[in-house]
């Protein structure tokens, strides 16, 4: 009996090692399983970065691209509307004296593109004329805007600090352009300048007969 007891347990043992035998091979297939998905989601992963580090460098590389584009598109707006500005100068500067003659004020000097420099500011005047009671600013643009006449009203009133030569004339203002933007002729006769324009093939003052300008 003991035996026959014996011979069972050992055959109970042996079916138990042969069963956890089993548990161990499954598990160890079910961790080569998940370690060979493991090892395929990694290298997904690592394809995935690298694709984005790609496009991030050419997203990057564009934009670089877009931003040279940029600055050479604004260079030339820039250089072809300076060319422009300086052509509205030259139609209006001829016309000077006839222009404030019609209006009363006989210049007798016209002088373009007047520079200067004061305690380490400058100030460029488009066109002035002068005679030996007035001074006359005249702010020339292709286009015309309100920021532009801004920028004039304040140049008109720093104008005798950095020309202190002419500080016992009278300064009035001038603003002219092809084109006028924003209502700025408007604008400019609100504040007392003289707006120039043009008519056919000739520069003109569109301002009223009963317009009178502002003097500083």
């Amino acid at each position: 009996m003991a035996t026959q007891e014996l011979e069972k347990s050992i055959q109970e043992i042996w079916s138990l090692f042969k069963e956890t035998d089993k548990r161990f091979k499954e598990t160890d297939k079910r961790f080569k399983e998940t370690d060979r998905i493991l090892k395929e989601k990694f290298k997904e992963t690592d394809e995935e970065i690298d694709k984005l580090s790609k496009s991030v460098e050419e997203t990057r590389k564009s934009a670089e691209e877009t931003r040279k584009a940029s600055e050479n598109t604004n260079k030339a707006v820039y250089a072809l509307t300076g060319k422009w500005s300086r052509f509205v100068e030259g139609l209006i500067a001829p016309a000077v004296e006839r222009l404030f003659k019609e209006r009363g004020i006989e210049v007798d000097k016209v002088f373009q593109r007047v520079k200067t420099h004061r305690n380490g500011d400058e100030m460029e005047v488009d066109i002035l004329a002068i005679n030996g009671e007035y001074a006359v600013l005249i702010e020339a643009k292709s286009t015309l805007k309100i920021e532009d006449v801004k920028e004039h009203l304040e140049r008109l009133e720093k104008f005798k600090t950095f020309f202190p030569e002419y500080k016992e004339r009278k300064v009035v203002g001038a603003v002219g352009g092809i084109v006028m933007e924003e209502d700025s002729d408007k604008y400019a006769y609100r504040n007392g300048l003289f707006v120039i324009g043009e008519s056919g093939d000739a520069a003109v003052i569109l301002n009223d007969t009963n317009f009178q300008p502002k003097v500083w």
